[in-house]
């Protein structure tokens, strides 16, 4: 896990408890937070560059030292491999306790990452859990598509939204921009409007990248006469690998243009 927000209102409907899981399916340019995408390999990089110390090894690990960061992040900046030695293991019980020490003051649980659906079957375990001890809690999926949803009934059956990325419409863009076709993604787009359980669908929009009126058209298509909202989100260059600070982030008005052309698809 790499961390959790206990109360957020930016990853669901409502006041949701937010779990954000270690590990992703997907290598995307703009990624605001690349030290989600893969797993601490032991290089001991962090370590010798931590500046307080609050980083030391164990035979097995990475040992973080809460109380002595400073929060300079200055281990993901030298991590070669785009991963962060704060992760830590939990266990469903632990979070379902947790959880339920706030249930009063929350409206639903959220999972996301990195790629939270790689590690399906813990959520499912959790999420069967809050379905059957605290069921007015909304649970909620925060996802990039590329898994195979139909394949995980009983994953699916125990969530009750999905947010899902899309990244770009056109395939060879996609590919460009994430290492991996699109195709699977836009399956479990209409797989999930079928299902009545797509929440929201989030697009960043980068003009450096994509052609992004092609994919606003496209997905407004595909969600017309739905109850989806479809946001789009202009790409910032905080938490951005280096290589990809040049890009440039959208005018207001070129973001207001494509809200235009979304609604007039809608």
């Amino acid at each position: 896990m790499n961390r959790v927000i206990p109360f957020s209102n930016l990853d669901g409907p409502g006041n949701c408890y937010a779990v954000f899981l270690q590990g992703c399916n997907l290598n995307c340019h703009y990624c605001h937070n690349p030290e989600t995408i893969n797993k601490c390999d032991l290089c001991g990089v962090c370590v010798a560059a931590c500046p307080t110390k609050a980083l030391t090894f164990d035979e097995k690990s990475v040992v973080y030292n809460e109380d002595k960061c400073i929060k300079c992040d200055t281990c993901l900046s030298v991590c070669p491999i785009n991963s962060s030695p704060k992760t830590r293991n939990t266990s469903v019980n632990d979070l379902f306790n947790d959880i339920r020490k706030r249930a009063d003051f929350l409206s639903g649980i959220s999972f996301s990452g990195g790629e939270c659906t790689l590690q399906h079957k813990a959520i499912t375990e959790l999420f069967t859990l809050l379905k059957n001890k605290l069921p007015f809690l909304t649970r909620l999926i925060d996802t990039n598509g590329n898994i195979e949803l139909e394949m995980l009934p009983d994953f699916v059956d125990n969530t009750d939204l999905f947010i899902l990325d899309v990244k770009a419409f056109n395939e060879d863009e996609h590919i460009k921009l994430t290492g991996k076709s699109n195709k699977l993604i836009l399956k479990n787009l209409n797989f999930l409007l079928t299902l009545g359980k797509l929440f929201e669908v989030r697009t960043v929009i980068c003009p450096d990248v994509f052609t992004c009126e092609e994919t606003v058209i496209e997905i407004a298509k595909i969600l017309k006469g739905s109850n989806t909202k479809y946001s789009l989100t202009p790409f910032r260059p905080q938490g951005v690998r280096k290589q990809f600070l040049k890009i440039k982030t959208p005018s207001d008005s070129y973001i207001s243009k494509l809200n235009k052309i979304k609604d007039n698809y809608l």
